[in-house]
């Protein structure tokens, strides 16, 4: 579960230098359950990178991770990718708009990689963009608007 205290972000996946663990609520909840480990981190000061682990139960019948997996794949993402770049837990917003294109076909061999940046915050809203990528072929592109909820 989610610890209040330090939010989503954990510290270093023991399997994966270099990477944080986004770890939102329990494992029968749809992320931990869907997809397992969700892994981030910063490229730069302005883009994350989160990663998944296709398994064989997010291919569509010709092989390839099915397209509503790599929708709710960047649905995660954009709230991973926000939290690290901004330093605090954002896993309360929600999502008011998602625009996608896809471009290729993914291989469930290799790892999905969301590269994210946040293009602009209000006080309310959080506007960004990305893509999935594994490794050079570009798989989707996205855009993204998150309401930021706030404590009543």
């Amino acid at each position: 579960m989610t610890d209040p205290a330090t939010g989503p972000l954990c510290g270093e996946h023991p399997g994966h230098p270099g990477w944080r663990e986004y770890v939102v609520g329990e494992e029968r909840h749809f992320n931990r359950a869907m997809f397992g480990d969700t892994l981030v981190r910063l490229d730069s000061e302005a883009r994350a990178r989160v990663r998944i682990f296709p398994r064989e139960m997010h291919t569509n019948l010709y092989g390839s991770v099915h397209g509503g997996v790599v929708l709710a794949f960047i649905d995660i993402a954009i709230f991973a990718g926000t939290t690290i770049l901004h330093g605090r837990d954002l896993s309360g917003a929600v999502t008011l708009q998602l625009d996608n294109q896809f471009i290729g076909v993914s291989d469930p061999a290799q790892p999905l990689d969301a590269l994210l940046e946040v293009v602009r915050e209000t006080g309310k809203l959080i506007f960004c963009r990305g893509s999935v990528v594994q490794e050079d072929n570009v798989i989707a592109a996205f855009s993204a608007i998150l309401r930021k909820v706030m404590p009543r």
